[in-house]
């Protein structure tokens, strides 16, 4: 195109856009600038060689993590209650498998990763925010992500009640450690008990400036609930998203409360956009109300170097 013919279409478009300065948001596509992994996707090959897993998403070309507990910080209980369910996973790695906490942070800087957020226990971030402040500032990351709420806490209305104001006070905890809080949904808490869904208790109840929330749209989706309903019914609240997609839609044989039930259903999860998730419309809505951190997560899931970059590479093409 020469010069003034150049100039002349953008000088038009220009005029376009101060007109019509909502046709530039109409037309305009986001992408995702930066995609994570949840490290619960390959934790057989970090307990392995944590260095070869961090050099294998990197390559896939991943730029943020979200690692998961029991660390060395963490209380014994938590620990524990990891060991008891590790038999049924087929690995016992966590946290930083086995690395001391330099050797982590070496191993990512030179593999140009960042962790962004890391997923602990209820009780270990009541009694230890500190030490998971220190580990934050060696670290970088900004959220702490409670992946579960104890199962004994959430039998009840009024359990759910005295959780929203746990999760206030652990929030405000996180903020005085330089921290955000988050709370990742199960499948849990979305339908009604008594007339009320408990995760809409948990949003009324909880400070929106000291508890945000982490969408997995596979356990919403099985626990009967519509992401995209909950993405515009709390905006603002969500900061992070699992994603992972769905062979077929299912639900859970039970209430979705249970360990148990959730590893029942990890057969039926598969690569973003191979399943029948609308993943696409989910992230757009998400992006559009507050979310920053997306985190591919397909749980423990066989040929992480294949399924693992088929995600990457579904996702990185977006158009949203």
């Amino acid at each position: 195109m020469k010069r003034r013919r150049f100039v002349k279409n953008a000088s038009v478009a220009a005029t376009a856009l101060s007109l019509f300065p909502g046709l530039a948001s109409s037309c305009a596509t986001k992408s995702l600038n930066t995609i994570g992994v949840q490290l619960f996707s390959l934790p057989k090959l970090l307990e392995k060689d944590f260095n070869a897993g961090i050099k294998l998403i990197a390559e896939i070309g991943y730029k943020e993590i979200e690692m998961f507990g029991p660390f060395p910080f963490s209380v014994d209980t938590a620990k524990e209650r990891w060991d008891s369910i590790t038999p049924a996973l087929g690995f016992s790695g966590s946290g930083y498998f086995g690395h001391t906490l330099q050797d982590i942070k070496t191993i990512l800087e030179e593999h140009k990763v960042k962790v962004t957020s890391v997923h602990s226990d209820m009780e270990t971030m009541q009694a230890r925010m500190d030490e998971i402040g220190k580990a934050g500032d060696q670290l970088g990351f900004e959220y702490i992500g409670l992946p579960a709420i104890p199962e004994e806490k959430r039998k009840t209305l009024d359990d759910y009640k005295r959780v929203a104001e746990e999760l206030n006070e652990i929030g405000e905890k996180a903020k005085k450690a330089g921290l955000k809080f988050a709370y990742h949904n199960h499948g849990y808490g979305l339908n009604e008990i008594d007339g009320q869904i408990p995760l809409k208790i948990i949003f009324d109840q909880t400070d929106p400036n000291l508890v945000f929330f982490e969408m997995d749209i596979y356990w919403t989706v099985a626990g009967g609930a519509d992401p995209i309903d909950y993405l515009r019914s709390y905006p603002g609240r969500y900061h992070l998203m699992h994603i992972k997609d769905m062979k077929k839609k299912i639900r859970f044989s039970g209430d979705g409360s249970r360990p148990s039930q959730w590893i029942e259903l990890f057969p039926y999860m598969t690569s973003a956009g191979e399943g029948v998730l609308d993943i696409p419309s989910i992230i757009s809505v998400g992006q559009k109300n507050g979310v920053r951190h997306f985190y591919v997560e397909q749980d423990m899931v066989e040929n992480p170097e294949v399924a693992l970059e088929k995600s990457f590479d579904y996702l990185k093409t977006l158009e949203l």
